[in-house]
């Protein structure tokens, strides 16, 4: 099989896949239509392996991580859920009360990527819960493809009340001071945008390339915001002047990115989607606006 690299994918693919992640095409289809790309010595096989998530090798913070502590918690989401399943990960030598994240996942449940975002705010020196709101279907199934069915089968108003409930659970911890933020991708981004919209006193919202609230909804907003969004991720960005628009008009507080020449989901490191250098700055932005809001 030969060897890929991300120059060998063009925008037509990184679209073809953005169709498939979000559910507008299938895998048949999506693996049908990305055949067509398999030419010069690439085989199907090459590009399926390639342009699908490599969880194995791409963790920065492994569960076993002796610089934190890592476990699955269940808390109660009597709106949502019922019962939902979490990572709760915190800094080993944590010797006082910490800010809380509530971390949270695309649309396809919580998959090894997102669990090792919560370990990666724990050793950024924050106590963090990556709830899975598909716990009601049996939880994250081992694959996204099961993932993103299963979670299409969960109402988001339904899934967006077990992450607020991880809020109430994770602001009243012992082992945090009290002042929770929140940080999401994709779907996560749009939850995070209306955990800002449902909770008055959410300490801070990061949302990454999320959908956005209506005029009306983001007039409620009352906690300071980080935006990032992709440059090339049209799809979700058409919806960015209006959010603007009412976030000016309502005098929130809000600092907005947009990384150029970037893919809808950058910050994921499994995909060729990722872009290493807007990730970590977009990071480093996230854990600096925490570190200011939550302390």
């Amino acid at each position: 099989m030969k060897k890929m690299t991300k120059e060998q994918i063009n925008q037509e693919m990184f679209d073809l896949y953005d169709d498939y992640a979000h559910n507008k095409i299938d895998r048949s289809k999506f693996l049908e239509k990305l055949s067509l790309y398999a030419i010069g010595g690439l085989t199907l096989a090459s590009l399926q392996s390639f342009m699908l998530p490599n969880y194995k090798d791409t963790q920065e913070v492994k569960a076993e991580d002796p610089r934190i502590n890592s476990e699955f918690i269940v808390y109660k989401s009597p709106k949502g859920g019922g019962e939902i399943r979490g990572q709760l990960s915190r800094p080993a030598d944590a010797n006082e009360k910490l800010p809380g994240i509530i971390v949270v996942h695309e649309n396809r449940g919580l998959n090894p990527y997102i669990e090792d975002v919560g370990r990666r705010a724990a050793l950024a020196g924050f106590i963090s819960l990556a709830p899975d709101a598909l716990t009601p279907l049996g939880g994250y199934p081992g694959n996204d493809d099961d993932g993103r069915a299963m979670q299409r089968q969960r109402d988001p108003n339904e899934m967006l009340e077990d992450f607020i409930a991880a809020y109430e659970y994770l602001k009243v911890h012992p082992e945090c001071n009290g002042k929770v933020g929140v940080v999401g991708f994709c779907f996560g981004g749009w939850i995070s945008n209306m955990m800002a919209v449902r909770i008055p006193d959410l300490g801070a919202a990061v949302p990454f390339y999320g959908g956005q609230p209506s005029a009306e909804e983001t007039a409620q907003i009352q906690a300071p915001l980080l935006l990032q969004y992709a440059g090339l991720d049209t799809r979700v960005n058409e919806g960015w002047p209006a959010y603007e628009e009412a976030l000016k008009a309502n005098k929130k507080e809000y600092t907005a990115y947009i990384y150029p020449e970037v893919n809808h989901g950058f910050h994921n490191n499994t995909t060729p989607r990722y872009d290493a250098e807007s990730a970590e700055l977009a990071w480093k932005r996230t854990i600096d606006f925490f570190k200011e809001k939550l302390r």
